[in-house]
C-alpha cells in the first residue's frame, strides 16, 4: 500500500506559478507511475499529467506548454510545475498511483 500526501496548493493570480508536490511513503511509484488529476466545481475529474514507469511524460491539451510534471530519483516525490496560470485551471489537484489517492490540494486561480 502506498500513502500519498499532497501539498503547494493556494491561491494565486492569472498568470502566476504555482509548483504541487506529491510525496508517496510505503513505497516508492516506480512500477505504475504516476497521475496528477485535477477536479473543478460540478464537474469530473479529469487527468492533467503523468509520469510513465518509463519516464516519459503526458499532458492533457489544456495545460500542454504550460505545465511539467517531473519526480525526484527516487521515485518517492512527483511535482508538477503550473505557469501561466487560468482561472479554468482552479480546483482541487490529486495524484495517484496504482489506484491509491492522495487528500488533494486546493488550487484557486482568481484575481
Amino acid at each position: 500500500q502506498v500513502q500519498l500526501v499532497e501539498s503547494g496548493g493556494g491561491l494565486v493570480q492569472p498568470g502566476g506559478s504555482l509548483r504541487l508536490s506529491c510525496a508517496a511513503s510505503g513505497r516508492s511509484f516506480r512500477f505504475y507511475g504516476m497521475g496528477w488529476y485535477r477536479q473543478a466545481p460540478g464537474k469530473q475529474r479529469e487527468l492533467v499529467a503523468a509520469i510513465t514507469s518509463g519516464g516519459g511524460s503526458d499532458y492533457a491539451d489544456s495545460v500542454k506548454g504550460r505545465f511539467t510534471i517531473s519526480r525526484d530519483i527516487a521515485w518517492r516525490t512527483v511535482y508538477l510545475q503550473m505557469n501561466s496560470l487560468k482561472s479554468e485551471d482552479t480546483g482541487v489537484y490529486y495524484c495517484n498511483t496504482d489506484g491509491n489517492w492522495g487528500q488533494g490540494t486546493q488550487v484557486t486561480v482568481s484575481s
